[in-house]
């Protein structure tokens, strides 16, 4: 019987990296058209690629446990290289340095710690925030010229995209299920993507689009591959908020929720913006 190979998923396209001959710490990609932003690529999977460079390499030890994503500058349309480089590597843990580079200049850099966990106590002290379960909460449509959203399913309990004639509102907290689409299992390289899922909460406090960015990015992995795997292909819980709006800039706190109420990820960002 002859065997049909099942398509790539979308995902895993626009995260795929080739080893360069001869250059054990460097990989080629191509960007996405399916991930594309309103300029550039969508961030999240940006992230998802570098840390993907990390997680090919041949001497990564370990899972990741934090990855911080610096944007230095726009990436175009065409192909990139990443260079990753442990820069020491421990008994239990390993720090990386990487790069994204495009036509000889660098666009991203990121720095990341990964390790071997072990069991000790544990405990968790924040909650989930309450939501109706994902089946009833209906999917959100994101405007059309944001391509990289029509690979998730979004489904916002609240803080949705405002509408044009929403008007500033009080707080900046989204809520929202969220999955790939088509349906993919989680991994540590979609749940580092799923982080960057909120849009600029300026957009909401103030009821508008306005020129915004992200900055930095840092995401802290709670969870190991044992229990990403038991997430399977189901939505997690997002949940973000912003501290602090002012002079261009203003910060953003995330969470990614599991099931039974497990803490998958946390996620922090500065963010540009102009008013």
């Amino acid at each position: 019987m002859t065997q049909i190979a099942a398509p790539t998923h979308p995902f895993d396209a626009a995260v795929e990296l080739t080893a360069r001959t001869g250059a054990p710490d460097a990989y080629r990609g191509h960007t996405s058209p399916a991930y594309a932003n309103m300029v550039g690529p969508f961030g999240g999977v940006t992230a998802a690629t570098l840390l993907r460079a990390i997680l090919q390499h041949p001497e990564r030890l370990g899972e990741p446990l934090s990855l911080t994503v610096n944007f230095a500058g726009p990436i175009a349309d065409g192909e990139f290289e990443v260079t990753a480089r442990p820069t020491r590597t421990n008994r239990s843990t390993q720090h990386w340095n990487v790069e994204l580079v495009q036509d000889g200049a660098v666009t991203t850099t990121a720095t990341a710690v990964f390790g071997r966990r072990r069991e000790t106590w544990d405990s968790t002290e924040i909650a989930a925030p309450p939501a109706p379960s994902a089946h009833d909460v209906a999917v959100h449509e994101f405007p059309d010229f944001i391509a990289w959203a029509r690979n998730y399913e979004l489904r916002f309990v609240e803080g949705a995209v405002p509408e044009p004639d929403a008007g500033a509102q009080p707080g900046s907290t989204s809520t929202l299920w969220v999955r790939d689409n088509p349906p993919r299992p989680l991994d540590f390289p979609a749940l580092t993507a799923l982080c960057d899922v909120f849009y600029p909460r300026a957009f909401l406090r103030l009821g508008r689009y306005l020129p915004a960015g992200t900055v930095s990015l840092t995401v802290y992995f709670h969870a190991d591959a044992t229990l990403l795997a038991a997430q399977a292909d189901d939505a997690v819980l997002a949940t973000a908020r912003a501290q602090r709006f002012g002079k261009g800039y203003f910060d953003q706190s995330g969470e990614i929720w599991g099931r039974d109420g497990a803490l998958l990820a946390t996620t922090h960002q500065l963010v540009y913006f102009k008013d």
